[in-house]
């Protein structure tokens, strides 16, 4: 599923803003990294969201942009 999101992330981008995006890491693993350089994107499966609880780490911090 990691695989189909990255694929998916990275085609939207190259077709809408031109920009290419560089996959790192393995679905295997849980998590998939795709840096468009001034931005970059990641994608947790459940168990690695529910470790690294990155909502809660980052709870104090001001938002500038909420996806949905």
């Amino acid at each position: 599923m990691l695989d189909a999101l990255a694929d998916g992330t990275t085609e939207s981008i190259r077709k809408e803003h031109h920009k290419k995006g560089l996959k790192s890491g393995l679905a295997r693993d849980g998590w998939i990294i795709v840096d468009y350089g001034d931005v970059i994107t990641h994608l947790f499966s459940q168990d690695q969201r529910n470790y690294y609880d990155l909502e809660e780490l980052w709870n104090d911090g001001k938002v500038l942009l909420r996806l949905q």
